[in-house]
């Protein structure tokens, strides 16, 4: 697992061949990054959420870019305990590894977010429905974005803050804008 970019930039974290994880390719996680600074400045006070965290690949990047704050909620213990040690070893304290459910995370949350970042595993039955979860517990701030990783079967476009797809490969990415005035 590499960090693509910011102050961690080139840090490679080596993740147990035993992970269930599938960890986001570089090359999505850098395609989507440059993506997402079209909608967000990562330096600019940001508070940030991974749902389905698994080896922390997208904590750290958030990190490494400047969050302000990352919660990342992971159920697997042994990853979760591998996002702590990921997050001791670059010293910081801007990162809160969560070792929980993350569909019970999104309805019992009770702050809200700048960023969310959700690769769910791509069998989770519930997958289709996380999106509107996201949006009916309110977990996002106004213009706050919220981007979903999928297979390919999953089209989102008919959703009311869907702003744009991508696809890098077999990963696809919809990403979602939530704003209090309008749909976009």
């Amino acid at each position: 697992m590499r960090v693509i970019s910011g102050i961690y930039k080139r840090r490679r974290f080596e993740v147990p061949r035993s992970f269930k994880a599938r960890p986001t390719t570089d090359f999505a996680k850098e395609n989507l990054f440059n993506v997402l600074n079209g909608y967000i400045d990562f330096e600019e006070g940001i508070i940030a959420l991974d749902l389905f965290a698994g080896t922390g690949s997208i904590s750290i990047e958030l990190v490494s870019r400047g969050c302000d704050r990352v919660v990342s909620i992971e159920k697997d213990r042994q990853h979760h305990a591998f996002i702590c040690n990921v997050m001791n070893q670059v010293k910081t304290t801007k990162c809160t590894p969560i070792c929980g459910d993350a569909l019970r995370y999104i309805s019992r949350a009770n702050e809200q977010f700048d960023f969310i970042f959700a690769d769910p595993p791509y069998a989770l039955k519930e997958l289709s429905q996380i999106p509107e979860l996201v949006f009916s517990n309110n977990l996002l701030k106004d213009n706050g974005i919220f981007v979903l990783e999928h297979g390919k079967e999953y089209n989102f476009e008919q959703h009311p803050y869907f702003v744009e797809h991508r696809a890098y490969g077999s990963v696809n990415f919809s990403i979602f804008k939530f704003s209090s005035i309008s749909n976009v």
